[in-house]
């Protein structure tokens, strides 16, 4: 009575878990967080720069535990490189917010806390989407915006090897 068109159903046999098992360090971890927003300089040359911490035990990123300091448009140059040099999908970044740079408004714009955070947040949620990739982790280009002090816009684009 075994039809072959029924999916098997047993379980799998599996090793129990010991305390080790769950409570120990995971096997892969990838943590990127951005946080610490600072606005700089005045005027037209204001901007706002954000720590990005990475923690790490993947053997394709040469430093563990790595922080640098970035701004929006250090976001959209990497994403730019991964759109033109990757085969992934790259995900949108948060918005330019034009309207929050025009003169004459009544609030801070861009440099309001509100809108820092809410870019915070996105910006935090693109960079993890990014690294998570696997084939993202072999880029050269992320393993520069996560781990060099400064990005070398003339570097020359390929695979990082292990």
């Amino acid at each position: 009575m075994s039809d072959p068109a029924v999916a098997d159903t047993r379980r799998l046999n599996s090793k129990p878990q010991d305390l080790t098992d769950a409570y120990g360090p995971p096997s892969n971890f990838l943590e990127i967080d951005v946080f610490d927003p600072q606005t700089i300089g005045v005027g037209r040359n204001r901007f706002t720069t954000y720590e990005v911490r990475m923690r790490t035990n993947l053997p394709i990123f040469k430093l563990k535990d790595s922080c640098v300091r970035r701004r929006y448009s250090d976001f959209e140059w990497l994403k730019n490189e991964l759109e033109r040099d990757s085969k992934i999908v790259v995900p949108p970044l948060p918005g330019k917010a034009l309207k929050r740079q025009l003169p004459f408004r009544g609030d801070e714009g861009i440099f309001e806390d509100s809108f820092i955070e809410e870019r915070r947040v996105g910006l935090e949620q693109f960079i993890n989407r990014i690294a998570g990739h696997p084939l993202a982790q072999n880029e050269r280009c992320l393993h520069m915006f996560l781990q060099d002090e400064s990005i070398d816009r003339n570097y020359i684009p390929g695979k990082v090897r292990q």
